[in-house]
């Protein structure tokens, strides 16, 4: 290789390096949230930084998961939080992060015949089959949630409750870190748990 290719090459090895960097550790509670673009399973393009000025969740989600089906077909928990979230004004974002072909890489009449059949209620689902923004954000389980306030601030990221189980008789004694941050929020206060450690599968990437 000669000298100019090599340099070349190796700007551009750094380059990659650096934003793989940058991008590792963009997403960090009481920083702004790292602004994405992505399309909905109806074909409409929507960017993060459009929602400044509400409160919005991420949720990476993935329907073959079974902690995902724990919180969706087996009790209702998550599309009751999305209803719950949404109707006081809420922006609930589900993203699935599963390559082509992985587990849950659902395409869009199937993602709609599982919404329907669980009763999901999330402003939007995205399909995120690069990985770009679940490695934007650091989401490494399905459910791993991430709340972002009005100023565009992330505010929580972590799992969806405090117990990691796969059994639903959990959830109503455990300690729901989105209804736990929501309420404070609400109250001005400081999210007391603002960093958790997610549970459920590993994101497909």
């Amino acid at each position: 290789m000669n000298t100019p290719a090599k340099n070349l090459f190796l700007l551009t090895a750094l380059g990659a390096v650096l934003s793989l960097s940058v991008s590792a550790k963009a997403a960090e509670v009481g920083q702004p949230a790292p602004d994405f673009t992505l399309t909905d399973i109806d074909g409409n393009t929507h960017a993060l930084s459009s929602y400044k000025g509400k409160m919005v969740v991420l949720e990476w989600v993935n329907p073959e998961c079974p902690i995902v089906q724990k919180h969706y077909n087996k009790s209702g928990n998550i599309p009751g939080l999305q209803k719950t979230c949404t109707a006081q004004g809420v922006v609930w974002l589900s993203i699935n992060s599963a390559a082509h072909g992985q587990q849950g890489d659902f395409d869009p009449a199937q993602v709609k015949a599982w919404m329907q059949k669980v009763g999901a209620a999330p402003t939007d689902y995205f399909r995120d089959q690069t990985g770009m923004v679940g490695h934007l954000y650091g989401a490494k389980t399905t459910p791993h949630i991430f709340i972002i306030n009005p100023a565009g601030t992330l505010v929580y990221a972590g799992g969806i409750d405090s117990i990691a189980s796969a059994d639903p008789a959990d959830i109503a004694r455990a300690t729901n870190y989105v209804n736990a941050a929501m309420a404070d929020l609400a109250a001005g206060r400081p999210v007391a748990l603002s960093n958790t450690k997610p549970y459920g599968c590993s994101v497909k990437y």
